[in-house]
Protein backbone atom coordinates (compact mmCIF):
# COMPACT_ATOMS: atom_id res chain seq x y z
CA UNK A 1 0.00 0.00 0.00
CA UNK A 2 2.72 2.51 0.99
CA UNK A 3 4.81 1.59 -2.04
CA UNK A 4 1.90 2.09 -4.42
CA UNK A 5 0.95 5.42 -2.85
CA UNK A 6 4.52 6.74 -3.03
CA UNK A 7 4.81 5.81 -6.71
CA UNK A 8 1.51 7.49 -7.56
CA UNK A 9 2.36 10.71 -5.76
CA UNK A 10 5.81 10.80 -7.33
CA UNK A 11 4.25 10.41 -10.76
CA UNK A 12 1.88 13.31 -10.16
CA UNK A 13 4.64 15.61 -8.93
CA UNK A 14 6.91 14.70 -11.82
CA UNK A 15 4.18 15.33 -14.37
CA UNK A 16 3.24 18.62 -12.74
CA UNK A 17 6.86 19.78 -13.06
CA UNK A 18 7.33 18.60 -16.64
CA UNK A 19 4.05 19.85 -18.09
CA UNK A 20 4.00 23.62 -17.85
CA UNK A 21 1.33 24.59 -20.34
CA UNK A 22 1.74 27.29 -22.95
CA UNK A 23 -0.24 30.47 -22.25
CA UNK A 24 1.55 32.25 -25.12
CA UNK A 25 -0.44 30.06 -27.54
CA UNK A 26 -3.81 30.91 -25.98
CA UNK A 27 -6.40 31.55 -28.64
CA UNK A 28 -4.48 29.78 -31.40
CA UNK A 29 -6.39 26.49 -31.09
CA UNK A 30 -9.89 25.91 -32.42
CA UNK A 31 -12.79 23.55 -31.62
CA UNK A 32 -13.09 25.04 -28.15
CA UNK A 33 -16.32 23.10 -27.67
CA UNK A 34 -14.12 20.09 -26.83
CA UNK A 35 -13.20 21.81 -23.56
CA UNK A 36 -16.81 22.30 -22.42
CA UNK A 37 -18.12 19.65 -20.03
CA UNK A 38 -21.74 18.84 -20.95
CA UNK A 39 -22.55 16.56 -17.98
CA UNK A 40 -24.27 17.68 -14.78
CA UNK A 41 -22.66 15.40 -12.20
CA UNK A 42 -19.03 16.16 -12.98
CA UNK A 43 -19.76 19.88 -13.53
CA UNK A 44 -20.83 20.03 -9.88
CA UNK A 45 -17.25 19.04 -9.06
CA UNK A 46 -15.75 21.60 -11.49
CA UNK A 47 -14.71 18.61 -13.61
CA UNK A 48 -12.27 17.56 -10.87
CA UNK A 49 -13.19 13.87 -10.67
CA UNK A 50 -11.29 12.16 -13.48
CA UNK A 51 -9.90 9.58 -11.02
CA UNK A 52 -13.29 8.65 -9.56
CA UNK A 53 -15.94 9.34 -12.23
CA UNK A 54 -17.90 6.30 -13.39
CA UNK A 55 -20.32 5.68 -16.21
CA UNK A 56 -21.04 7.63 -19.36
CA UNK A 57 -19.97 10.98 -17.89
CA UNK A 58 -16.39 9.69 -17.80
CA UNK A 59 -16.17 10.03 -21.60
CA UNK A 60 -15.43 13.73 -21.06
CA UNK A 61 -12.47 13.66 -18.65
CA UNK A 62 -11.27 10.03 -18.39
CA UNK A 63 -12.89 7.38 -20.54
CA UNK A 64 -11.48 4.60 -18.32
CA UNK A 65 -14.39 5.24 -15.95
CA UNK A 66 -16.76 3.88 -18.58
CA UNK A 67 -15.54 0.38 -17.69
CA UNK A 68 -17.50 0.56 -14.41
CA UNK A 69 -20.89 0.42 -16.19
CA UNK A 70 -22.56 -2.82 -15.13
CA UNK A 71 -25.98 -2.29 -16.74
CA UNK A 72 -27.47 -0.33 -19.62
CA UNK A 73 -27.15 3.40 -18.99
CA UNK A 74 -29.00 6.22 -20.75
CA UNK A 75 -28.06 9.82 -19.96
CA UNK A 76 -29.51 13.21 -20.93
CA UNK A 77 -28.31 16.70 -20.01
CA UNK A 78 -29.03 20.32 -20.80
CA UNK A 79 -26.72 23.23 -20.02
CA UNK A 80 -27.47 26.95 -19.97
CA UNK A 81 -23.91 27.83 -20.88
CA UNK A 82 -22.79 31.28 -19.64
CA UNK A 83 -26.34 32.18 -18.65
CA UNK A 84 -27.45 35.37 -20.37
CA UNK A 85 -25.78 34.61 -23.71
CA UNK A 86 -28.60 32.40 -25.00
CA UNK A 87 -26.20 29.49 -25.59
CA UNK A 88 -27.44 26.02 -24.66
CA UNK A 89 -25.90 22.55 -24.87
CA UNK A 90 -27.96 19.40 -25.27
CA UNK A 91 -26.34 16.00 -24.81
CA UNK A 92 -27.44 12.39 -24.87
CA UNK A 93 -25.49 9.19 -24.39
CA UNK A 94 -25.90 5.44 -24.10
CA UNK A 95 -23.61 2.79 -22.64
CA UNK A 96 -23.90 -0.99 -22.47
CA UNK A 97 -21.70 -3.92 -21.50
CA UNK A 98 -19.93 -5.84 -24.24
CA UNK A 99 -18.70 -9.26 -23.20
CA UNK A 100 -17.51 -9.97 -19.67
CA UNK A 101 -15.25 -6.95 -19.11
CA UNK A 102 -15.90 -4.42 -21.90
CA UNK A 103 -18.29 -1.45 -22.17
CA UNK A 104 -19.32 0.38 -25.34
CA UNK A 105 -20.54 3.97 -25.17
CA UNK A 106 -22.01 6.51 -27.58
CA UNK A 107 -22.56 10.20 -26.80
CA UNK A 108 -23.67 13.23 -28.82
CA UNK A 109 -23.53 16.90 -27.83
CA UNK A 110 -24.90 19.87 -29.75
CA UNK A 111 -24.53 23.59 -29.02
CA UNK A 112 -27.31 26.03 -29.91
CA UNK A 113 -26.57 29.74 -30.34
CA UNK A 114 -30.02 30.88 -31.45
CA UNK A 115 -30.70 32.84 -34.63
CA UNK A 116 -28.13 35.45 -35.70
CA UNK A 117 -29.04 38.15 -38.27
CA UNK A 118 -27.27 37.95 -41.62
CA UNK A 119 -25.31 41.09 -42.46
CA UNK A 120 -23.27 42.08 -45.50
CA UNK A 121 -21.03 45.00 -46.49
CA UNK A 122 -23.98 46.53 -48.31
CA UNK A 123 -26.50 45.72 -45.56
CA UNK A 124 -24.65 46.02 -42.23
CA UNK A 125 -27.96 46.34 -40.34
CA UNK A 126 -29.26 43.00 -41.61
CA UNK A 127 -32.88 42.55 -42.56
CA UNK A 128 -32.19 39.76 -45.04
CA UNK A 129 -32.74 36.77 -42.77
CA UNK A 130 -30.78 34.92 -40.12
CA UNK A 131 -28.59 31.86 -39.64
CA UNK A 132 -27.97 29.39 -36.81
CA UNK A 133 -24.41 28.18 -36.12
CA UNK A 134 -24.17 24.43 -35.53
CA UNK A 135 -21.48 23.01 -33.25
CA UNK A 136 -21.62 19.31 -32.47
CA UNK A 137 -19.48 16.38 -31.41
CA UNK A 138 -20.15 12.65 -31.60
CA UNK A 139 -18.08 10.18 -29.59
CA UNK A 140 -17.76 6.40 -29.73
CA UNK A 141 -16.00 4.94 -26.68
CA UNK A 142 -14.79 1.56 -25.54
CA UNK A 143 -13.42 0.76 -22.09
CA UNK A 144 -12.60 -2.45 -20.29
CA UNK A 145 -11.31 -3.93 -17.07
CA UNK A 146 -7.83 -5.36 -17.57
CA UNK A 147 -7.47 -6.56 -13.98
CA UNK A 148 -9.11 -5.88 -10.63
CA UNK A 149 -7.00 -2.72 -10.32
CA UNK A 150 -6.32 -1.48 -13.88
CA UNK A 151 -8.95 -0.03 -16.24
CA UNK A 152 -8.51 1.68 -19.59
CA UNK A 153 -10.48 3.14 -22.47
CA UNK A 154 -10.38 4.92 -25.82
CA UNK A 155 -12.73 7.41 -27.50
CA UNK A 156 -12.96 8.44 -31.12
CA UNK A 157 -14.78 11.75 -31.54
CA UNK A 158 -16.07 13.48 -34.68
CA UNK A 159 -16.16 17.27 -34.38
CA UNK A 160 -18.23 19.55 -36.61
CA UNK A 161 -18.63 23.34 -36.68
CA UNK A 162 -20.56 25.33 -39.26
CA UNK A 163 -22.47 28.46 -40.15
CA UNK A 164 -24.64 28.94 -43.23
CA UNK A 165 -21.81 28.90 -45.78
CA UNK A 166 -18.61 27.87 -43.95
CA UNK A 167 -17.88 24.64 -42.10
CA UNK A 168 -15.11 22.54 -40.62
CA UNK A 169 -14.96 18.95 -39.41
CA UNK A 170 -12.35 16.66 -37.95
CA UNK A 171 -11.61 13.59 -35.86
CA UNK A 172 -9.82 13.38 -32.52
CA UNK A 173 -9.06 10.74 -29.92
CA UNK A 174 -9.06 10.44 -26.13
CA UNK A 175 -7.35 7.74 -24.08
CA UNK A 176 -7.34 7.14 -20.34
CA UNK A 177 -6.33 4.69 -17.64
CA UNK A 178 -7.23 4.25 -13.99
CA UNK A 179 -5.37 2.42 -11.27
CA UNK A 180 -7.10 1.37 -8.04
CA UNK A 181 -5.30 0.34 -4.89
CA UNK A 182 -5.46 0.61 -1.11
CA UNK A 183 -7.64 -1.03 1.50
CA UNK A 184 -11.13 -1.58 0.09
CA UNK A 185 -10.03 0.20 -3.10
CA UNK A 186 -10.10 3.61 -1.42
CA UNK A 187 -7.25 5.09 -3.47
CA UNK A 188 -7.58 5.77 -7.21
CA UNK A 189 -5.19 7.30 -9.70
CA UNK A 190 -5.95 8.31 -13.27
CA UNK A 191 -4.28 9.84 -16.30
CA UNK A 192 -5.94 10.82 -19.59
CA UNK A 193 -4.84 12.32 -22.89
CA UNK A 194 -7.60 14.26 -24.65
CA UNK A 195 -8.38 15.91 -27.98
CA UNK A 196 -5.49 14.51 -29.98
CA UNK A 197 -6.03 14.75 -33.72
CA UNK A 198 -5.06 16.30 -37.02
CA UNK A 199 -5.54 20.07 -37.55
CA UNK A 200 -8.89 21.30 -38.86
CA UNK A 201 -9.63 23.93 -41.51
CA UNK A 202 -12.71 25.95 -42.45
CA UNK A 203 -13.98 25.79 -46.03
CA UNK A 204 -17.09 26.80 -47.97
CA UNK A 205 -18.67 29.41 -50.21
CA UNK A 206 -18.37 32.00 -47.46
CA UNK A 207 -14.63 32.16 -48.12
CA UNK A 208 -15.06 33.21 -51.76
CA UNK A 209 -14.85 36.76 -53.03
CA UNK A 210 -16.14 38.05 -56.39
CA UNK A 211 -14.41 41.11 -57.81
CA UNK A 212 -13.51 42.70 -61.16
CA UNK A 213 -9.77 43.19 -61.60
CA UNK A 214 -8.63 46.55 -62.91
CA UNK A 215 -8.83 46.57 -66.71
CA UNK A 216 -10.89 43.37 -66.92
CA UNK A 217 -14.34 43.13 -68.49
CA UNK A 218 -15.67 40.33 -66.29
CA UNK A 219 -15.58 39.58 -62.60
CA UNK A 220 -13.60 36.74 -61.09
CA UNK A 221 -14.49 34.55 -58.13
CA UNK A 222 -11.53 33.90 -55.83
CA UNK A 223 -11.47 31.23 -53.15
CA UNK A 224 -9.53 32.12 -50.01
CA UNK A 225 -8.06 29.19 -48.12
CA UNK A 226 -8.29 29.50 -44.35
CA UNK A 227 -5.35 28.65 -42.14
CA UNK A 228 -5.38 25.29 -40.36
CA UNK A 229 -5.85 25.28 -36.61
CA UNK A 230 -4.87 22.78 -33.92
CA UNK A 231 -7.21 21.01 -31.53
CA UNK A 232 -7.06 21.96 -27.81
CA UNK A 233 -5.18 18.88 -26.62
CA UNK A 234 -4.46 18.40 -22.93
CA UNK A 235 -3.37 15.92 -20.27
CA UNK A 236 -5.38 15.19 -17.11
CA UNK A 237 -3.74 13.66 -14.03
CA UNK A 238 -5.86 12.98 -10.98
CA UNK A 239 -6.05 11.33 -7.58
CA UNK A 240 -9.11 10.32 -5.55
CA UNK A 241 -9.32 9.10 -1.95
CA UNK A 242 -12.34 7.89 0.02
CA UNK A 243 -11.92 9.60 3.39
CA UNK A 244 -15.22 8.20 4.68
CA UNK A 245 -16.53 4.83 3.54
CA UNK A 246 -19.17 2.83 5.38
CA UNK A 247 -22.50 1.18 4.73
CA UNK A 248 -24.38 4.50 4.83
CA UNK A 249 -22.07 7.26 3.60
CA UNK A 250 -19.10 7.78 1.29
CA UNK A 251 -17.05 10.95 1.06
CA UNK A 252 -14.48 11.23 -1.74
CA UNK A 253 -11.81 13.91 -2.13
CA UNK A 254 -10.46 14.50 -5.63
CA UNK A 255 -7.36 16.35 -6.79
CA UNK A 256 -6.47 17.06 -10.41
CA UNK A 257 -3.81 18.69 -12.55
CA UNK A 258 -4.65 19.78 -16.11
CA UNK A 259 -1.81 20.46 -18.53
CA UNK A 260 -3.17 22.48 -21.46
CA UNK A 261 -1.21 22.71 -24.70
CA UNK A 262 -2.72 26.05 -25.70
CA UNK A 263 -3.39 27.87 -22.47
CA UNK A 264 -2.52 27.99 -18.78
CA UNK A 265 -2.28 24.87 -16.66
CA UNK A 266 -4.94 24.32 -14.00
CA UNK A 267 -5.14 22.75 -10.54
CA UNK A 268 -8.32 21.75 -8.76
CA UNK A 269 -9.88 19.90 -5.86
CA UNK A 270 -13.40 18.65 -5.18
CA UNK A 271 -15.46 16.77 -2.62
CA UNK A 272 -18.35 14.40 -3.33
CA UNK A 273 -20.51 13.08 -0.51
CA UNK A 274 -22.90 10.18 -1.06
CA UNK A 275 -25.32 10.34 1.88
CA UNK A 276 -27.24 7.09 2.07
CA UNK A 277 -28.68 5.67 -1.13
CA UNK A 278 -30.51 8.79 -2.27
CA UNK A 279 -28.62 12.07 -1.82
CA UNK A 280 -25.33 13.25 -3.36
CA UNK A 281 -23.70 16.61 -2.57
CA UNK A 282 -20.85 18.00 -4.67
CA UNK A 283 -18.46 20.94 -4.57
CA UNK A 284 -15.23 21.83 -6.32
CA UNK A 285 -12.76 24.55 -7.23
CA UNK A 286 -10.61 24.87 -10.37
CA UNK A 287 -7.69 27.31 -10.24
CA UNK A 288 -5.29 28.77 -12.78
CA UNK A 289 -2.64 31.46 -12.50
CA UNK A 290 -4.13 34.95 -12.33
CA UNK A 291 -7.64 33.75 -11.44
CA UNK A 292 -7.66 35.55 -8.07
CA UNK A 293 -6.09 38.73 -9.41
CA UNK A 294 -8.50 40.88 -11.38
CA UNK A 295 -5.60 42.77 -12.95
CA UNK A 296 -4.20 39.66 -14.66
CA UNK A 297 -5.51 37.99 -17.78
CA UNK A 298 -7.14 34.57 -17.46
CA UNK A 299 -7.95 32.09 -20.20
CA UNK A 300 -11.31 30.91 -18.88
CA UNK A 301 -14.68 32.45 -18.11
CA UNK A 302 -15.04 30.21 -15.05
CA UNK A 303 -14.08 31.88 -11.79
CA UNK A 304 -13.32 28.68 -9.86
CA UNK A 305 -16.17 27.51 -7.60
CA UNK A 306 -18.74 24.88 -8.57
CA UNK A 307 -21.45 23.00 -6.72
CA UNK A 308 -24.17 20.46 -7.34
CA UNK A 309 -26.71 18.05 -5.95
CA UNK A 310 -27.94 14.66 -7.05
CA UNK A 311 -30.91 12.43 -6.22
CA UNK A 312 -31.04 8.68 -6.79
CA UNK A 313 -34.61 7.40 -7.13
CA UNK A 314 -35.93 3.87 -7.64
CA UNK A 315 -37.72 3.48 -10.98
CA UNK A 316 -38.93 -0.09 -10.92
CA UNK A 317 -37.70 -3.46 -9.80
CA UNK A 318 -34.08 -2.96 -10.82
CA UNK A 319 -33.99 0.40 -12.62
CA UNK A 320 -32.55 3.54 -11.02
CA UNK A 321 -33.35 7.14 -11.96
CA UNK A 322 -30.67 9.75 -11.17
CA UNK A 323 -31.33 13.49 -11.26
CA UNK A 324 -28.42 15.94 -11.13
CA UNK A 325 -28.06 19.71 -11.02
CA UNK A 326 -24.85 21.75 -11.06
CA UNK A 327 -23.80 25.39 -11.13
CA UNK A 328 -20.44 26.90 -12.05
CA UNK A 329 -19.67 30.57 -11.45
CA UNK A 330 -18.43 32.69 -14.36
CA UNK A 331 -17.21 36.20 -15.11
CA UNK A 332 -18.71 37.71 -17.16
CA UNK A 333 -22.29 36.44 -17.49
CA UNK A 334 -24.37 34.65 -14.86
CA UNK A 335 -22.80 31.22 -14.51
CA UNK A 336 -23.51 27.88 -16.13
CA UNK A 337 -26.48 25.77 -15.05
CA UNK A 338 -26.64 22.08 -16.00
CA UNK A 339 -29.48 19.60 -15.48
CA UNK A 340 -28.99 15.89 -16.03
CA UNK A 341 -31.10 12.73 -16.04
CA UNK A 342 -29.61 9.25 -15.96
CA UNK A 343 -31.51 5.97 -16.23
CA UNK A 344 -29.74 2.72 -15.33
CA UNK A 345 -31.59 -0.45 -16.31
Amino acid sequence: MKKHTTLLLAGILAAGTALAGNPDRAGSAGAGQLLINPWAGSNGLAGINMASVKGLESTFNNVAGLAFVNRNELTFSNSMYLSGTGISINSVGFATKVGDSGVLGLDVSSMSFGDIPITTEDLPEGGIGSFSPAFSRLGVSYAREFSNSIYGGLTMRIVSESISNVRASGVCFDAGIRYITGENDKLRFGIALRNVGAPMRYAGDGLTVTATPQGADEGLTVFQRSEKYELPSLVNIGLAVDVVSNDNNTVTINGQFVSNSFTKDQLGASVEANLGDRLVLRGGYLWEQGLLNAAQDVSTAYTGPAGGIGLNLPAGTEAVLKLDYSYRTTNPFNGTHTLGVKIAI
